[in-house]
């Protein structure tokens, strides 16, 4: 394999295979760990979770995160900790998503789509990049116009390319200055463009802002939220009372709408569009959860939310597609100090890479780990996602678990669950479920490496609009 290779989750899950599931490599001046076992990761992530809490910055990442200034990648420490409580009880609290109308809303536009293109070939991984996109544009910005979106979103994508390509600078920094690989200049240009687009935003809230005289009645996004703690010069302390105990910078802001922008847009379309694959890969379990659907809700009328509960067989699918395809394969973390796992020493600031792609296909862990299984969810004692079983990590765990999790989770079960309820889907030209391609490729998430076409044909006797 070349350097490349290595370091994504196929590459580091063969390395295991062989060496186990801690080991270590020397790339350039960065020492480099890769864990795979899930004893290994409770270490990591729980044991000694206060000196893996830090996150490594690659260049890319310096240059989207304006030098670690958001939530995702600061070091562990008194700003992280406040930026987190401000990510947690403002822009992912639950009477925020419980508000987020724009998910439902942007569900309802892509069942009319879908609706407008019966019997023909839906390019399913577009139609729920462009789902996910619009949710999380219209969350952060309180917009659901159009304009100037594309722009953000080609910005969006040149940063992706960007995190998945190999900057020999990470790994031997006198070379950065030389940048050989012209990619330097890529991100320098994309955090340009960058700049320009957010400040634009920022200057219309703030002057929106002033016409309403600082009014808290008016709907807010996140931008309000986070403009709620600007100053010219940020500030932090360890008070309970949150508008005292921080206060942000522009870059700060920015930041953490990229945080958000990242985390939310292109993991959560990959989990739909997996999803989907499985399924179209596995016809017995998408029958399965159709007939849930006809049993519990019926041919008869859409979907509702008190309705989710009940569909115990959709949620198992879920559960599975996120064991097999974790939104974000490689967890990374960073050493604050030396430190000692299953006996080997690992150095202060080296690289963590927690392999939640390998960890779910664990043999040890899970029965025909390669095989998509859903009915193994419905025994009693499987592990769950939510951070403390350590065989199933899809959303980390810890004190760097993500906060963003039950809005990724809602945005994934309400999509497929109306896809799935008001549509039947084939596989386009004949096509057998055997000779889908289900392979995926590596970047911030792992997509599947061709997009997901199917044929959907009306399935309720109720419109669809």
């Amino acid at each position: 394999m070349n350097m490349m290779d290595q370091l994504t989750h196929r590459g580091l899950a063969k390395i295991a295979n062989q060496y186990g599931g801690i080991f270590h490599l020397r790339m350039g001046y960065l020492h480099m760990v890769g864990v795979s076992s899930p004893d290994i990761a409770r270490q990591v992530l729980q044991v000694q979770d206060n000196i893996f809490s830090n996150r490594p910055a690659t260049i890319a990442i310096s240059y989207l995160t304006y030098d670690r200034a958001d939530m995702a990648f600061a070091h562990y420490g008194p700003f992280w900790r406040q930026m987190r409580k401000l990510c947690v009880m403002k822009l992912f609290s639950r009477k925020r998503a419980e508000s987020w109308e724009s998910v439902r809303e942007e569900v309802e536009s892509t069942v009319r789509t879908v609706a407008s293109s019966i019997g023909s070939p839906v390019n399913i991984g577009e139609l729920v990049f462009t789902l996910t996109k619009n949710i999380i544009y219209q969350a952060a910005f309180g917009t659901s116009s159009k304009e100037g979106q594309d722009e953000f979103i080609s910005i969006l994508q040149e940063f992706s390319k960007l995190f998945g390509a190999f900057n020999i600078a990470d790994f031997i920094p006198w070379l950065s200055w030389v940048d050989p690989q012209g990619l330097n200049a890529r991100l320098a240009k994309a955090r340009k463009s960058l700049d320009g687009f957010i400040d634009d935003i920022i200057d219309d809230h703030m002057q929106k802002k002033k016409l309403n005289n600082d009014s808290d009645e008016v709907d807010t996004d996140m931008v309000d939220d986070l403009l709620a703690f600007y100053s010219e010069e940020a500030k932090v302390n360890e008070s309970e009372d949150l508008q005292n105990a921080i206060e942000l910078t522009r870059d700060n802001i920015k930041a953490i709408i990229m945080d958000v922008m990242f985390g939310g847009t292109e993991t959560v379309a990959s989990a739909i569009e997996w999803a989907m694959a499985e399924m179209m890969k596995s016809p017995e379990d998408l029958k399965k959860v159709q007939q849930e659907l006809a049993d519990v809700v019926g041919l008869n009328r859409r979907v509702e939310e008190s309705d989710l509960e009940k569909l115990t067989y959709l949620k198992c699918v879920l559960k599975e597609t996120l064991r097999l395809h974790p939104p974000i394969p490689l967890l990374l973390h960073e050493t604050a100090e030396d430190a000692e796992v299953a006996g080997y020493h690992i150095p202060a600031r080296s690289r963590v890479m927690i392999n939640a792609w390998a960890i779910g296909r664990d043999k040890n862990s899970w029965d025909e780990p390669e095989t998509f299984k859903p009915s193994r969810f419905l025994k009693a004692g499987v592990p769950d996602f939510k951070g403390s079983n350590f065989e199933f990590i899809p959303f980390g765990s810890g004190r760097r678990s993500c906060p963003g999790m039950q809005l990724g989770l809602y945005a994934l079960e309400l999509s497929v669950v109306h896809l799935l309820h008001c549509f039947t889907w084939e596989l386009p030209d004949g096509m057998k479920p055997s000779e889908l391609d289900m392979g995926d490729v590596f970047g911030l998430t792992a997509p599947r490496a061709t997009r997901l076409v199917a044929v959907p044909s009306p399935r309720l006797e109720c419109p669809l609009s």
